[in-house]
């Protein structure tokens, strides 16, 4: 009897676009932007993280999030499929074989892949941000690490430490963006990714953030995670001239409509956690409108210039660094 016939590349990618689709409406609308082959990349790569972050947290492509107690079960299981797909083996899951793909087609780094791992590792753990500086850690490990795999589906060399960079500022900006909308939503799930010093600055605690008399600081902290993530915004912006037209359109793009999320909770201030800060699809229209021409004046409007040696930076040998912020 013949085995069954493997699914083909471009059954695993309808799979990934099917994935991104009703995972994130933002990343399928900029992704839109690229030209086929680095859309294909985007979407295999999603598929993987989604399907990571989803197996973690109980969840069903980013919603519904139940809570787990069988957190350590779940990461071995990411971790296991992880490898066969970062050896080139065919793992069954249509997720995890799009890694496979993608691994393949970009030559990978497998530290960046098992660097995503370790934030899906502390979050098993219920670890929480002590400092600003392990708040970065932890986005780096869960965002900034795709951000560096998302420059390699768009043609970044391994090598490429300089635009690497940007790229994770631009994973660190969103994930800045996404824990300032989630706070509330977090909270209910039992987690905090405040670093605790500003927790105690405000005379916070974490089992208590939502009470009502707690808005008006938290709104406070609302406001600075937004700053933050506009200075990273910022940086990732001055490595688009090293991404071709349609890459940083797709990257500027995104920028705007990720950043707005941020923005609309720095404006909402305590009231940012009365409704989920979305943006609309006319308000995303206009800003890949807006991108278009920010992408082709990217070399006069980002000429080159050093990073702000302020922002927190990747650690360029990162296998096992999970381990510096517990």
């Amino acid at each position: 009897m013949s085995s069954p016939a493997l699914p083909t590349r471009d059954a695993i990618v309808a799979t990934a676009q099917e994935s991104i689709a009703r995972g994130s409406k933002s990343f399928a609308a900029a992704s839109k932007l690229f030209d086929r082959p680095v859309r294909e990349r985007a979407w295999l790569l999603y598929a993987w993280c989604r399907a990571c972050d989803d197996i973690a947290d109980g969840q069903d492509h980013g919603h519904d999030m139940t809570g787990v107690d069988d957190g350590p079960a779940r990461l071995a299981e990411i971790s296991a499929k992880t490898e066969y797909a970062l050896a080139g083996r065919v793992v069954g899951d249509p997720a995890f074989d799009a890694l496979r793909i993608f691994a393949a087609e970009t030559t990978l780094p497998p530290a960046l892949a098992r660097d995503l791992i370790a934030g899906f590792a502390l979050d098993a753990e219920g670890w929480r941000p002590r400092t600003e500086a392990d708040l970065y850690q932890y986005c780096y490990h869960v965002a900034g690490a795709v951000g560096c795999m998302m420059a390699l589906a768009m043609g970044v060399a391994a090598t490429d430490e300089a635009t690497l960079d940007r790229a994770c500022d631009l994973g660190i900006a969103f994930q800045l963006a996404n824990i300032a909308r989630d706070i509330a939503e977090d909270a209910r799930a039992g987690r905090c990714y405040l670093p605790q010093d500003w927790l105690d600055e405000m005379g916070l605690r974490a089992d208590t953030l939502l009470a009502p008399e707690n808005r008006a600081p938290l709104g406070l902290l609302g406001v600075r995670l937004a700053h933050l993530a506009a200075g990273y915004e910022a940086s990732a912006r001055r490595g688009t001239p090293a991404l071709s037209f349609r890459s940083a359109w797709a990257v500027l793009a995104a920028a705007d409509i990720y950043g707005a999320i941020a923005r609309g909770v720095a404006s909402l201030g305590p009231r940012a956690w009365d409704d989920r800060v979305t943006t609309s699809s006319a308000a995303k229209l206009a800003m890949i409108g807006k991108a278009f021409f920010a992408a082709s004046r990217r070399a006069q409007a980002y000429p080159p210039a050093p990073r702000d040696g302020a922002l927190w930076t990747r650690p360029r040998n990162t296998e096992g660094r999970a381990n510096h912020i517990r």
